[in-house]
């Protein structure tokens, strides 16, 4: 009897034997596999497959704007990885060098786990088709700050509708009007709040001496070639943001809405009676915000967060003008009131299928960038270690880096990993009443912002012809604002665009949006 006993103890220990090694051996030649045990995760399914006792080997590609990228040694990495559980690898690319390094390493198979795609260029959306990125959209609800993404910077982001990458957000309603304050002081003008009050104050800025020294040396508005101040001008008027929606659905080109032709005569009003410069189609957008620096123009449609770098120009040339600029968000139109979204994102960053194999290791990834979200890490990777590369004076920031070249090494650059999802939260230097101006106006654009229904749309016809086909439409508006031709030349330009490509573009943008209905 005490030999079988003995002799099923010894079967038992061999069996475990056998189930220890087993599970020893774990086939996991990918960094970051989990065996998946009930004892390895436990109850932690928030952690979407986090695995609290083992690191995943990451490597992340992102643009550096320094010659001297953090080292693998930076104390602000070494926080990030313990922060996030991941052993990390960074792949600083030369922003100067992101797209041509970009194609380079997808020609080369060998992706890193997270890479930032600058934009939906050809050969991204070619990778995402041959399946070499990870579809992100349905599992982004499960995590608590990826799930707090805008809605439409999603949509901008997107290839036809789905997530390929999670998006760097921007503000979205970060465009404006810029106004020389001290000008509509000196004029006893208010603020203009209709498209008629917007021209009556560009005439006011030419005709009346707004800089008071007697010469007739000013004018309204200062636009340079870049088209950007027309495009936001014309969604005043109701014109739609590249695409229209009629009311069976179909999709229209901004050009062909009814509103179009009246913003186009507002221009070329402005043009006609010079309150607008007479080189604009031609002005290096370089130049741009010269003129309102220098007291010559009043006026610029722009990004609103120029105006503070604008006024500080200013001051640094005259410190007695020392509130010299104003801005607005937009003009109420006949429509309502409009405003221009920008795409609301700075590039996206993707996932690889080729190192990220599995939906379990496509989890932890996601974990990751969720993560790099919060609030302590959105600090870390934008200011640093406080104590070391900043301090809090009296709740004050205060940077510790600029003339420390050594400190600036450990933390330039993580930020390139930050998506700001769902708002900025690291630390800023002390803003001024324009700063804060210019942030309230962009939270509230986000209100009557006017988005492209067709934006996450990819159209082959397009990236054949849509150089040449924007080209027809801009050229016709420049041509049309100066006088060049007259509403039949234009209606002959909008035809050559239809024979060039542009009907087979709205064809296939219209059987685009139905599939995506």
């Amino acid at each position: 009897m005490k030999s079988k006993i003995f002799h099923y103890l010894l079967m038992a220990l061999f069996v475990f034997g056998i189930l220890v090694v087993a599970g020893c051996s774990d086939d996991s030649d990918t960094a970051g596999n989990d065996t998946g045990s009930d004892e390895q995760t436990g109850d932690d399914s928030e952690n979407n497959g986090e695995s609290s006792e083992e690191r995943m080997d990451l490597r992340v590609f992102v643009p550096t704007f320094s010659t001297e990228p953090p080292t693998d040694d930076s104390p602000v990495l070494k926080e990030i990885e313990d922060y996030t559980n991941k052993n990390i690898t960074m792949e600083w690319v030369p922003n100067s060098n992101l797209e041509d390094k970009f194609n380079i390493t997808l020609s080369s198979g060998d992706l890193p786990h997270v890479m930032m795609i600058p934009n939906k260029s050809p050969s991204f959306i070619s990778a995402v088709e041959d399946g070499a990125f990870w579809e992100l959209g349905p599992h982004l609800a499960d995590y608590p700050n990826l799930g707090q993404a805008n809605e439409i910077v999603l949509e901008n982001s997107s290839i036809n509708g789905e997530i390929y990458g999670i998006p760097r957000e921007r503000d979205l309603g970060r465009n404006g009007v810029i106004i020389r304050k001290d000008w509509l002081e000196n004029l006893g003008l208010e603020e203009p709040e209709t498209i008629d009050d917007f021209y009556n104050m560009l005439k006011a800025f030419k005709e009346e001496d707004p800089n008071g020294n007697g010469q007739d040396d000013t004018y309204g508005i200062v636009v340079s070639k870049y088209e950007g101040p027309w495009d936001v001008m014309q969604t005043w008027f109701g014109v739609p943001n590249k695409w229209g929606e009629d009311e069976n659905g179909e999709l229209y080109p901004y050009f062909m809405d009814d509103n179009y032709m009246e913003a186009l005569n507002f221009f070329k009003q402005l043009y006609d009676e010079g309150l607008v410069n007479e080189d604009f189609a031609v002005m290096d957008p370089a130049q741009w915000s010269d003129p309102v620096v220098a007291g010559e123009a009043g006026v610029q449609v722009n990004v609103l967060d120029e105006g503070h770098r604008i006024a500080e120009k200013i001051v640094d040339a005259d410190p007695e003008n020392d509130d010299p600029i104003t801005v607005i968000k937009a003009v109420e139109g006949p429509t309502g009131l409009h405003n221009l979204p920008t795409s609301g994102y700075s590039g996206m960053l993707a996932i690889s299928r080729t190192s990220v194999k599995s939906d379990e290791e496509m989890k932890q990834v996601l974990d990751f960038l969720d993560k790099m979200n919060d609030e302590e890490m959105q600090i870390m990777a934008e200011n640093g270690i406080e104590g070391k590369h900043y301090d809090l004076v009296d709740g004050e920031y205060q940077s510790n880096i600029k003339d420390d070249a050594g400190l600036k090494q450990e933390v330039d650059g993580f930020n390139q990993m930050l998506m700001y999802i769902p708002e900025a939260k690291s630390h800023s230097a002390e803003t001024t009443a324009l700063h804060q101006l210019e942030n309230d106006l962009k939270i509230e654009n986000e209100d009557i912002v006017v988005a492209n229904p067709a934006e996450s749309y990819i159209s082959e016809v397009y990236s054949k012809k849509g150089q040449q086909l924007d080209d027809i439409i801009n050229d016709a508006r420049i041509k049309y604002i100066v006088g060049q031709i007259d509403e039949a030349g234009l209606e002959e330009e909008i035809e050559r665009w239809k024979r060039n490509g542009g009907t087979d573009y709205i064809e296939e943008i219209n059987q685009l949006h139905q599939a995506h209905q």
